[in-house]
């Protein structure tokens, strides 16, 4: 009995795949397509769950915030699902204002946002106009490059003067003061009173591009409504954060006539900065790994693709298979020669479809580390590891029909086959 080595059936192997390049590479680009993916999903993934999150830990564990819509411990409330939600106004503010003592908050703001076009002289630019609270520069850390932050007591006169972003002072002004300057908002002239100094991207947006109005002003003004977005606060350090959640859950359902203290009935939703982290990383992570999971279905592709190459190269050398067994092959090795081929080509795409992941998603991380994103790039072993295992395993899957079908050929017929 003819027994081949490991060696040999490799040998036989590379030189079959070797005789027909083109075929051999088309045979494995959907799995070099899926690999490729599946990394670069999950790296992506990463970073961008990298990103948030550090956001979220800069601004400080001792964050509040509440925002319209009711939601479940493990889902975003309904205001962020694009549903207009209007539970939170004037009067949730005011009561907050008037127990700050008893929470223990140092800073509360109130915001609404829009996108309006803005000009000046003649210079249009389309910008995010978000209506704040004082407190909110504050609650931030931002500063100022020239003039003032606006008052509370412009805010509750309805004030027309205006706060700008760093880049959205240059793209208004260019080189020009800007601080005295009369800017038209939606049919509206605001006074620019003060210039932010540069502090980058937010959440995945650019706030040097913002243009910051009392939120009043904002409401009633440029929106036309009577609710808040969302109402951040901030709490003392020494503050119980879990206390005064709880302080603020019954404060909010006495301002909204809700008797049920069991949280079943809110129309708002409470959550702490550390609530925020577990969400988005519970989030970013199903959410990577469905895509992951999306992006593995073209291994599945790529692997029928194996299996009708396999079942082609078994029609092509049958008249091999019949000499390999009427010299002494058993149906073991035959099966073993184009299992070893089916593993072949899919690592072989395993192997291009990692090292095209990696470059692909380092360009990613250049590329978004230049928009100036606080982006890492990492490249999981997990992922790497997955992505093998899963490209062996489909060439084993789909290279036994195949391998099986060729050692059932009897050697009479294989060598007078034509």
């Amino acid at each position: 009995m003819v027994f081949l080595s490991i060696k040999q059936i490799f040998k036989t192997s590379l030189r079959s795949l070797l005789s027909n390049k083109a075929r051999s590479f088309l045979t494995m680009l959907g799995i070099i397509i899926g690999v490729a993916s599946v990394i670069v999903i999950i790296a992506v993934g990463a970073g961008a769950q990298s990103l948030v999150l550090g956001q979220i830990e800069g601004i400080g564990t001792n964050l509040i915030s509440i925002t319209p819509g009711k939601s479940d411990d493990n889902g975003p409330p309904t205001s962020v699902l694009g549903i207009v939600v209007t539970s939170l106004d004037d009067r949730d503010l005011k009561m907050l204002e008037s127990n700050r003592e008893t929470i223990g908050i140092s800073h509360l703001t109130a915001e609404v946002s829009g996108s309006v076009t803005t000009s000046w002289n003649g210079n249009s630019y389309s910008a995010s106009v978000d209506g704040v609270n004082k407190s909110y520069f504050d609650m931030s850390d931002t500063e100022l490059i020239d003039g003032r932050f606006f008052t509370e007591e412009e805010n509750n006169n309805l004030a027309k003067v205006a706060v700008l972003g760093y880049s959205a002072k240059d793209e208004l002004f260019g080189e020009n003061n800007a601080i005295g300057q009369k800017i038209k908002i939606k049919n509206n002239i605001f006074e620019v009173i003060g210039i932010l100094d540069k502090r980058g991207q937010v959440f995945f947006q650019n706030v040097d591009n913002n243009i910051f109005l009392p939120v009043k002003t904002m409401q009633k003004n440029i929106l036309g409504i009577n609710y808040f977005n969302n109402i951040a606060i901030k709490v003392d350090e020494s503050v119980e954060i879990e206390k005064a959640v709880s302080e603020i859950e019954v404060l909010l359902r006495d301002s909204h006539n809700i008797k049920d203290q069991t949280g079943e009935s809110d129309d708002f939703t409470v959550r702490t900065a550390s609530e925020l982290i577990d969400l988005v990383r519970t989030i970013t992570d199903a959410l990577r790994y469905f895509l992951a999971m999306m992006a593995g279905i073209s291994l599945i592709v790529g692997g029928i693709g194996i299996m009708n190459i396999m079942l082609i190269s078994v029609n092509e050398r049958t008249r091999e298979i019949g000499l390999r067994k009427a010299i002494g092959a058993s149906n073991k090795n035959i099966v073993m020669q184009f299992l070893l081929e089916s593993i072949f080509l899919t690592l072989i795409g395993g192997i291009i479809g990692i090292v095209l992941g990696i470059i692909f998603s380092w360009l990613i991380f250049v590329v978004v580390t230049y928009l100036n994103y606080d982006w890492v790039f990492k490249v999981s072993l997990f992922s790497i590891f997955l992505a093998v295992s899963v490209s062996a395993l489909v060439g084993l899957i789909f290279g036994l029909y195949p391998a099986k079908k060729a050692s059932k050929l009897e050697p009479v017929e294989a060598l007078s086959y034509e």
